[in-house]
């Protein structure tokens, strides 16, 4: 018993509080070791990633996975190496956006699991991969999401690349915590909004829950900011304008910039990426190049994150 006590504060967990058996005790006491080793594993296993960067809204219905999916694909279009974690476990939409939905993931000989090679520099790891079906349901509580996503850091073989994207599910709940507790280093969150008040509450909430957290906040990026007519071009502002920029601005976080709703995006979203700007691409181009490039900005330096 003394030497698990002295094991547990040497690696820096605290005590267990008491229990009724010593049994119980050093079957805690090992599973807090077990948990300390796993976590130096999930770190060596990580140590080729250069950047890891989590996208994340407050609520749902943002356009949080398009925008993931989109940084992903221009800053591997820039010639960087990607990996897309899709961590919305109950929600993973990330192969299809990419034009792999129904693809299964290949394992190594030492165990490791092979990210889905999706386009040319961008990789994938999705639960989608895992399902029979495209319609059937994960029904989980915590500690299994929680272990589904250890194992999808520790357990894949991220090897060398320039960027993780980390597509987390909406809110500040169990997932996003596990996350932000489980990464060795990070370079912080990108917070997605649309204009409208009822968004920007909640992406207040994100941009504290990364602060409490000690995650910094690279930018906010407005989704949704006007529609775009594909007869004449004029914007008209559904959920109006220029709320994310205000956000951004009253709690000191870089804003990186504003998507319109375009109907090319919601063409790559449903029919894989590739394929729809292969013929559209400039387009998509104006609406992402800018962002992609302050998000760069901010990641080397030049611009500092919010949170630090």
């Amino acid at each position: 018993m003394g030497n698990l006590f002295a094991e547990i504060l040497m690696v820096g967990y605290p005590l267990p509080p008491p229990m009724t058996s010593k049994e119980e005790q050093r079957e805690r006491l090992a599973q807090l070791v077990q948990m300390r080793r796993e976590e130096e594993e999930l770190a060596e296993n990580l140590k080729g990633v250069d950047h890891l960067i989590a996208v994340m809204s407050g609520k749902g219905g943002v356009g949080k996975s398009t925008v993931a999916v989109f940084l992903g694909y221009f800053l591997s279009r820039r010639g960087y190496r990607v990996g897309i974690l899709d961590a919305d476990l109950h929600g993973p939409d990330v192969p299809l956006m990419l034009g792999v939905e129904g693809e299964r993931l290949s394992v190594t000989g030492s165990g490791k699991i092979l990210p889905y090679p999706a386009l040319e520099n961008l990789d994938v790891v999705s639960m989608s991969f895992m399902l029979e079906r495209s319609d059937q349901a994960i029904i989980w509580r915590g500690p299994l999401k929680m272990k589904a996503i250890r194992q999808l850091l520790k357990d894949v073989d991220w090897g060398r690349r320039d960027f993780l994207i980390i597509d987390l599910p909406p809110g500040t709940g169990d997932e996003p915590l596990s996350i932000a507790q489980l990464l060795p280093r990070r370079d912080g969150a990108v917070v997605v909004t649309t204009p409208q008040e009822v968004s920007l509450l909640d992406a207040r909430k994100a941009i504290s829950f990364s602060r409490e957290l000690k995650f910094p906040v690279l930018g906010l990026i407005e989704n949704m900011s006007g529609f775009v007519c594909p007869h004449c071009g004029k914007i008209t502002y559904i959920f109006k304008r220029g709320g994310g920029e205000r956000v951004a601005q009253e709690m000191d976080v870089p804003f990186l910039g504003r998507i319109p709703m375009n109907p090319k995006v919601v063409e790559a979203g449903d029919g894989g990426i590739q394929k729809v700007l292969s013929e559209g691409g400039e387009e998509m181009e104006k609406l992402f190049g800018g962002i992609v490039e302050r998000l760069l900005e901010v990641v080397s330096g030049s611009q500092a994150p919010s949170g630090q």
